[in-house]
């Protein structure tokens, strides 16, 4: 599977490092050179500098001919542009957002976006933790 992910945040690196370990073609791309420190140096996961709105920079990811693409970064707003951008544009066929602000996580998925918010996620393990003795 060729997964392209943006944002080398500890989510983005450790999720990165383990696909690849699993035997994925991974490519990650972030703004700051600073950021790929995260991923260990001999793994095999390419390492592409830029903005993940880009096209120039999703190119060189692979994005054409990847099967999942992960918007990891901290910013909604960026998560959800490129996102979009990689759905319409490049037609790859997953695609999923990291989305922290609940009101935009449930507007987007009503656009058809794949969202993961990990607000939502955090209060019902919670829940789940309260109600469990």
């Amino acid at each position: 599977m060729k997964v392209v992910i943006l944002g080398c945040s500890r989510v983005g690196a450790m999720l990165a490092t383990g696909l690849a370990k699993d035997g994925n073609e991974v490519a990650v791309i972030d703004s700051k050179e600073s950021s790929f420190v995260r991923l260990p140096k001999d793994a095999q996961i390419k390492r592409i500098l830029g903005g993940g709105v880009e096209h120039d920079t999703l190119k060189k990811a692979g994005i054409e001919e990847a099967d999942v693409f992960l918007a990891l970064t901290n910013s909604d707003n960026a998560n959800l542009t490129a996102a979009q951008l990689v759905k319409q544009t490049f037609k790859v066929p997953r695609v999923a957002s990291r989305i922290y602000d609940v009101q935009r996580a449930k507007a987007f998925e009503g656009l058809g976006l794949d969202i993961i918010c990990p607000t939502v996620d955090t209060v019902e393990k919670f829940q789940q933790f309260l109600k469990s003795k």
